[in-house]
């Protein structure tokens, strides 16, 4: 695994393939302050060219996921003056808006186990997450209309998560919404009872994952996030050659010999969890 770097807002734990992130600042239910941010930023940097992290799983100290936006870094914001074409408030925001995005398009399957409040930017980072497991005392909110702001960064990943006329609703209403309701509206997979489930939920989610060759898995989700943004008759063509790519390759000719053999594929015979 790629060396990762020193945190202080962040609890790492790599685990064979799998590295765990806990947002680690408790005592604001894990807002996410402007170092959490850049520490974040740069896990996901290491991350980018690292194939042997298969799994990343997000959650929160404290029996929170992520409160949202730090206000004391809005406020030191507040205090800074725009100079030469620069912005605190712009730049702060923009900062996650770019995490967000790397999440979203990290090659790794993104598992986010969601407990407490989940909240404006905590709500993105589950929007952006490839599995969502929520315990039953989650509560999650858009909230930023309430505080006279708006979800300038998440909104468009909302969106893209559950459509526009459900994030109208919670973003124009600041609504906030139980798992049951963030799993109706698709925000979440699943919505178990407590952190005991949420343990157990994740260790099946990860036995599914080893059972699916790492690079048709980062492969499919890269081809996934096309859909709607590439002309449809181009997005098939590239697919085309690339299905032809993956038969031919490793994983490919691994996993038809396997499947004739009736045996379990080399990679999900390894320890990855």
């Amino acid at each position: 695994m790629t060396t990762l770097p020193d945190c202080r807002t962040l609890a790492l734990l790599e685990n064979g393939s799998v590295l765990h992130i806990t947002l680690n600042r408790p005592d604001s239910r894990n807002a996410m302050s402007l170092e959490m941010v850049r520490e974040l930023t740069a896990v996901f940097d290491r991350l980018a060219a690292d194939r042997n992290v298969r799994a990343v799983v997000l959650r929160g100290s404290g029996g929170h996921f992520c409160a949202g936006g730090d206000i004391r870094d809005m406020a030191a914001a507040r205090s800074q003056k725009t100079t030469n074409g620069e912005d605190p408030f712009r730049d702060l925001n923009r900062a996650f808006g770019r995490l967000i995005q790397q999440v979203n398009e990290a090659p790794q399957i993104v598992i986010a186990l969601l407990e407490g409040a989940v909240m404006g930017g905590g709500l993105g980072l589950a929007c952006v997450s490839d599995v969502a497991i929520a315990g039953q005392n989650a509560r999650f909110a858009m909230p930023e209309t309430r505080l006279g702001i708006i979800p300038a960064q998440i909104a468009p990943f909302v969106v893209e998560r559950i459509g526009l006329t459900q994030t109208r609703r919670l973003a124009l209403l600041g609504l906030k919404v139980d798992g049951r309701e963030a799993q109706r509206l698709g925000i979440v997979h699943q919505v178990v009872a407590d952190g005991n489930a949420l343990d157990v939920a994740l260790e099946d989610a990860l036995d599914s994952l080893i059972r699916c060759a790492p690079q048709a898995t980062a492969s499919t989700k890269a081809l996934l996030h096309k859909v709607g943004k590439v002309a449809m008759t181009t997005l098939l063509d590239e697919a085309a050659q690339q299905f032809a790519d993956a038969v031919r390759g490793e994983e490919g000719t691994e996993g038809t010999l396997a499947f004739m053999q009736k045996r379990p594929p080399a990679w999900a015979t390894e320890d990855n969890t």
